[in-house]
């Protein structure tokens, strides 16, 4: 489960500069990083006793740089064309709160792990990059990690849609795993299931 927290702890690293003016995809990611883990700490206390905090972080910090329509598009997959525009919301929505809180969750047992961040070359035509990036901690070994970016065409935004924790997809394999659940019970049922995990 650290290692799981150190991961999501790493993705929270570019949130809060939805709000600025487009940057790149790896300034993004370090500028946003220093700024939210000063937001954390800063909160230990209100976070001892409030734990729930921790979700009102992720919804004002993270989400704002996460591409979760993408993503959960992505996941659907071959059922995305299969369902209505309101299931596909429904599916969305419920998958934006599930990553709050899978967020929150993990972000509970942060405790100051250091991140480096890789430099990228980005093209004026780029729409998709990688950065990589580095947990390190005492006594521990390192993981690496690489952010799946995507470039928001009205905006201009890079923001971030998988994460690949040692040359593992994060976004496949929760493809995976709800295209089964899919097949076996239907989209209304995981959305309802994905609502659930989230109270």
């Amino acid at each position: 489960m650290k290692t799981l927290a150190l991961v999501f702890a790493a993705l929270i690293s570019f949130s809060a500069l939805a709000n600025q003016a487009p940057s790149l995809p790896d300034q993004v990611i370090q500028q946003t990083g220093e700024r939210l883990f000063s937001r954390i700490a800063a909160s230990q206390q209100e976070l001892t006793k409030f734990p729930e905090l921790m979700r009102e972080i992720v919804e004002q910090e993270l989400m704002p740089a996460i591409d979760y329509q993408y993503a959960s598009y992505k996941i659907l997959g071959k059922h995305l064309r299969k369902i209505s525009q309101e299931q596909r919301t429904k599916f969305v929505d419920s998958m934006r709160h599930y990553l709050i809180r899978t967020y929150a969750t993990a972000l509970q047992q942060y405790k100051n792990q250091q991140v480096s961040y890789g430099k990228v070359n980005v093209a004026p035509t780029d729409k998709m990059v990688s950065v990589d990036a580095l947990i390190t901690e005492s006594g521990k070994p390192d993981i690496h990690l690489t952010f799946q970016m995507r470039k928001n065409k009205k905006t201009g935004e890079w923001k971030a849609y998988d994460l690949i924790v040692e040359g593992i997809s994060l976004l496949s394999s929760k493809q995976a795993e709800f295209n089964s659940r899919i097949n076996k019970l239907g989209i209304d049922q995981v959305t309802l299931e994905l609502t659930a995990l989230t109270r």
